[in-house]
């Protein structure tokens, strides 16, 4: 049997007066703050309103709601970057609490342990946004985060910030009949809007796509959906069991995360099936290392099924309304170079690098209100894919050790993540700092 969508439990509805009210007057965290600030004790629903409509207007990711000794602090994530937001009084905080809890679905006489909720807010009549919810019992009382799903942080293919060659590497393998393709990067890093941009692009009324996440994060128009419930028995690999005889063209598989799961997906792949799955690892090198640690036993099967790996993280993007152009130094010029060293002349084809002259020019993050001060606005993936052709399906099965596949790959034309971070460097997309934030360590 599979297992249902989660129930969303409650809806909140957000005034069209207080929506063009903060259109018009709050333009970053600093009016959040002032507003915020200006909110009385016992005013709860306008505080809850002003949270949710502020964190969808300045494209936040995540509310945090963090208990102190005498107050709470409230945060928000923007770009990956977690951002304060200001202080809530303890008494406006317990009421505050309550509501988010009762349209959460979440027990409101439960403080000891996690809970999980979820609820939607309509904004203005317009659009329907979804909010995940989640409680930890701390030292000082219960914390909150909410994470909010606006559906148009979804992206298509070309969205993504590929570059002109993988994006037409992307676009061949997910037309393929059948094969794995598989996302790779630590939590955060956008695998999730990697794959839905890949549903997205090969839903069509001719094929059957079912997907199994934990938890379902956007809600998809003609696909199956179904979450997995581990405390009923309904896990990644019995899910997926059962999706199979479900008669399939498209299957994605949200998590990798024990060797039967993985082996049903493989066998999925093998049989007639395109499968899209993620999995935690560093790089695209170390999928066929991670996939025989978590037991899957035959190295010739995995390299039998997958089409290609993808790796990725997210990096910020200069703003455009105070970002400047400026000549780089010496040492930048130094490390960007140093970069690009080790590509092969495939690569410098693929990449149609210009010259790394002593006069170029290269973002500098400054810092406005439009962007809260940091200097950047939005963020970019970076990317490196292994195309798994029958050359390296080949040297696969010659169990190579991590270091010598990713070598391997570099010598085909792979173009590594910090490599293409640089590249969007010199296209004057982000900056040499934030590269070295995300790609150092």
């Amino acid at each position: 049997m599979i297992a249902p969508r989660e129930k969303i439990t409650g809806e909140v509805r957000i005034s069209a007066e207080l929506s063009r009210d903060i259109e018009g007057s709050i333009q970053n965290i600093s009016d959040f703050s002032k507003r915020l600030g200006s909110t009385g004790e016992t005013q709860v629903s306008e505080a809850f309103s002003l949270f949710l409509a502020c964190a969808l207007s300045l494209q936040a990711s995540d509310i945090h709601l963090e208990s102190l000794e005498e107050s709470v602090k409230a945060r928000l994530r923007i770009d990956g970057i977690l951002q304060d937001v200001g202080i809530i009084p303890s008494k406006l905080y317990e009421s505050l609490l309550s509501r988010i809890k009762l349209v959460s679905g979440i027990k409101l006489n439960v403080a000891d342990r996690p809970q999980d909720g979820r609820f939607s807010f309509d904004l203005a009549g317009k659009e329907i946004i979804e909010v995940r919810v989640s409680t930890l019992p701390s030292e000082y009382g219960e914390s909150v985060v909410m994470r909010i799903l606006n559906p148009k942080s979804l992206l298509t293919l070309k969205d993504l910030g590929l570059r002109k060659d993988l994006l037409e590497l992307f676009s061949r393998e997910i037309k393929r009949p059948h094969g794995m393709i598989v996302v790779t990067g630590p939590t955060g890093s956008g695998k999730t809007t990697t794959l839905y941009a890949f549903l997205k692009t090969v839903q069509n009324p001719e094929i059957k796509i079912i997907t199994i996440e934990d938890p379902i994060e956007y809600h998809l128009e003609g696909i199956s959906q179904t979450q997995v419930h581990p405390e009923k028995g309904y896990t990644f690999s019995s899910g997926l069991a059962a999706i199979v005889r479900q008669d399939p063209d498209v299957i994605l598989v949200g998590e990798i995360r024990d060797g039967q799961t993985a082996e049903i997906a493989i066998q999925a792949a093998l049989t007639g099936h395109l499968v899209f799955s993620t999995l935690h690892t560093n790089d695209a090198a170390g999928t066929i290392s991670r996939m025989t640690s978590l037991g899957v036993q035959a190295t010739g099967t995995i390299a039998s099924a997958l089409n290609l790996i993808v790796a990725q993280r997210l990096v910020r993007t200069v703003c455009a309304k105070c970002s400047e152009l400026k000549q780089a130094t010496k040492e930048e010029l130094q490390i960007i170079r140093r970069a690009f060293l080790s590509l092969t002349k495939e690569s410098l084809t693929k990449l149609q690098l210009p010259k790394i002259a002593a006069t170029l020019k290269i973002p500098r993050a400054k810092g406005c209100p439009a962007c809260n001060n940091t200097g950047y606005k939005g963020r970019v993936g970076i990317f490196e894919a292994i195309a798994v052709d029958e050359a390296m399906k080949s040297y696969i099965l010659t169990n190579p050790s991590i270091g010598d596949l990713r070598e391997t790959a570099r010598k085909r034309g792979m173009v590594t993540m910090e490599q293409d971070g640089y590249y969007k460097v010199v296209e004057g997309v982000t900056t040499i700092q934030e590269i070295q934030r995300v790609t150092t360590g």
